[in-house]
């Protein structure tokens, strides 16, 4: 998953309009605060490795179960 500066915050955003989420239930899905994911959407911040790590798992699991498609490499 490219989760470079300028490119998280489409990609986050993405996930959360497939997924139909607010801030609020992604966060709580990955298991980080809503002020995280609203930072990483606003571009203010990047996701730490652990987090990059969960974000990364969960997108291959909503992808494996038909509920997300991302770019190929998007969430690798």
């Amino acid at each position: 998953m490219d989760t470079e500066g300028r490119s998280l915050s489409p990609l986050v955003k993405e996930i959360r309009r497939q997924l139909s989420l607010s801030q609020e239930d992604l966060a709580r899905l990955l298991g980080v605060s809503y002020a995280t994911v609203n930072r990483w959407e606003n571009g203010l911040s990047k996701p730490s490795k652990l987090a990059k790590a969960q974000l990364e798992t969960f997108c291959k699991k909503m992808t494996s179960q038909g509920k997300l498609a991302l770019p190929e490499g998007e969430h690798r």
